[in-house]
């Protein structure tokens, strides 16, 4: 019974390993458990009279429940696995009972310590197993910590990309450029330059798939908002004169395919055409197409 209870445990350790595989380090796909935690936070805050409000926070407080939630379990998933073991299967302090200290907080209390690299000392592993166990778990604490930091660097990067894209286009409108002056080679240098950071952002939506749920307001940096303009500009240089500037509304509207092809699979999941779910998704992050 003892070592099915650790097998229990250890179960639960294998589950938030594996969501932050799948999170972290899976270019194509998103966990299980982050998943839910981020749309859940997502939806909740889009709803009453200060969804903006809320919406605004959504990312990062997601963001810092999953790692709570990470580094939760896995304390636990270890604490499981420790307790049927106590006190036989530890050292204790001088100070300290075995009997009195051997319930399961003080198994929560050991994979704490442990996760956290503290040594304390006070209660240790003596089984040879657990030796061998235990310092495993300091090892997965140490990788956590450090996937936690190099997520947050890779989605803040994601996330300037995405408002620098929207401010772009937001220029463009601004700008009021008439057809005839995107019907040359430097129209087609433009537009070409914008299918590329369209197609950068479909990336970080692919690989930074949390990067959905930060709201962008409605302001020039909502990309949102603004993508209405680019699929604008790719239509009307359709019917352009000059052939590099067709060539560049062409792959302008291949990126923006690509961009509500990832929207779609990954979030919205309409199955509807690209103008319908650019719309979508203009309506769930707050903004009017």
């Amino acid at each position: 019974m003892d070592w099915l209870i650790s097998a229990i445990g250890g179960a639960v350790v294998v589950i938030i390993l594996r969501d932050v595989f799948h999170t972290l380090w899976h270019p194509t796909r998103h966990g299980g458990l982050s998943r839910l935690v981020m749309t859940t936070l997502w939806r909740l805050s889009s709803r009453g009279r200060r969804k903006r409000r809320a919406a605004g926070v959504a990312g990062p407080l997601g963001m810092a429940l999953v790692v709570a939630m990470w580094a939760l379990g896995v304390a636990v998933g270890w604490a499981v696995m420790y307790w049927p073991h106590m006190p036989e299967a530890f050292v204790f302090s001088s100070a300290l009972e075995p009997t009195e200290h051997s319930q399961p907080v003080d198994a929560l209390y050991v994979s704490l310590v442990i996760v956290g690299t503290l040594g304390l000392g006070d209660i240790a592993p003596a089984a040879e197993w657990l030796r061998v166990v235990a310092p495993l778990e300091a090892l997965v604490g140490l990788a956590l910590l450090t996937a936690t930091v190099s997520w947050v660097l890779g989605v803040f990067p994601a996330l300037a990309r995405r408002r620098t894209l929207a401010l772009r286009i937001c220029h463009l409108r601004r700008a009021g450029v008439a057809d005839e002056q995107l019907d040359c080679d430097t129209g087609a240098t433009v537009l070409d330059a914008l299918a590329a950071d369209i197609a950068r952002v479909s990336v970080d939506f692919a690989q930074y798939p949390e990067s959905y749920y930060f709201y962008d307001g409605t302001g020039d940096t909502s990309l949102a908002r603004s993508i209405g303009y680019a699929a604008e500009l790719a239509e009307r240089m359709g019917r352009a004169k000059h052939p590099g500037a067709r060539i560049a509304s062409s792959v302008l509207g291949a990126a923006l395919d690509d961009l509500a092809s990832v929207l779609d699979e990954r979030f919205l999941r309409t199955g509807k055409t690209r103008p319908e779910i650019l719309g979508v998704y203009a309506r769930d992050h707050g903004g009017g197409m």
